[in-house]
């Protein structure tokens, strides 16, 4: 255990040394959420009060949606810099050290979670400055449940990377998913609104309770049977990614 966590701390440093050579990584990451809640805050606002279950405050709605929306497409997107690495020989080369092998995946996620928290913190605090209202206790809570879900996307990005090696296919592959994720999650406007299959189709999407997790929490309603499903969904998820980018990774030809 003592080799393991020593191991994935190596691979992180050495990630986020990467990642600290270029400081617009936190910038870039964030700018498209952050303009959803700019441009797309005050559209919300003459309306949020119309959406069945919705907070009573724009930013309280939008904030947790856009929150969730960077865990996870902004982890979608890890693997390309493994494909990289890969064709450089980097992957290679720690293969024939010690290392553990489950650590050369902890490692890296461990930095996309520092990236996704810095961004996180961000994102909340231009929500608070815009008039947000949320419990800082429901705001820890959603910030966490966040970085579960990304760790399930950074995760099963890394695996997809390895088993594509090629950014050809790995783009439109993730393109595929990420537009049904992005319309039935909920994420900008409640699914409520939707026409009755579309709420029954979004029933079956995972990241919708997610996000009804999240907003749960920054509503302050920490008993919700949303808030259960969405931690139910994240822990599944960030299982299953985990065990899928682990088994990537020790196969001796990935």
């Amino acid at each position: 255990m003592t080799s393991f966590f020593r191991d994935s701390t190596i691979v992180f440093r050495r990630q986020l040394r990467m990642n600290l050579r270029n400081p617009a990584w936190v910038v870039i990451g964030v700018m498209q959420p952050i303009l959803y809640l700019v441009l797309f805050g005050p559209l919300l606002k003459p309306i949020v009060g119309q959406f069945p279950g919705a907070a009573d405050n724009a930013y309280t709605f939008l904030v947790p949606g856009l929150l969730v929306q960077l865990g996870m497409f902004g982890a979608f997107f890890a693997g390309f810099g493994l494909i990289a690495e890969w064709r450089e020989g980097v992957i290679e080369a720690e293969r024939v050290t010690p290392a553990n092998r489950s650590a050369l995946l902890v490692g890296r996620l461990m930095r996309d979670l520092l990236q996704l928290l810095v961004q996180a913190l961000i994102l909340v605090g231009l929500g608070y400055a815009m008039g947000m209202r949320a419990p800082v206790g429901g705001v820890v809570l959603g910030i966490a449940l966040t970085l579960m879900i990304g760790a399930a996307c950074a995760a099963a990005s890394n695996a997809l990377a390895l088993a594509t090696k090629s950014e050809d296919v790995m783009a439109p592959l993730i393109n595929m998913v990420m537009m049904p994720v992005l319309l039935l999650s909920g994420i900008l406007l409640p699914m409520t609104l939707g026409a009755a299959w579309l709420q029954r189709l979004s029933d079956f999407m995972p990241f919708k309770w997610v996000v009804t997790g999240v907003r749960d929490t920054f509503a302050g309603d920490l008993a919700s049977s949303g808030l259960a499903w969405g931690v139910g969904w994240s822990v599944v998820l960030c299982a299953l990614a985990m065990w899928w980018g682990t088994a990537t990774f020790r196969r001796e030809n990935a």
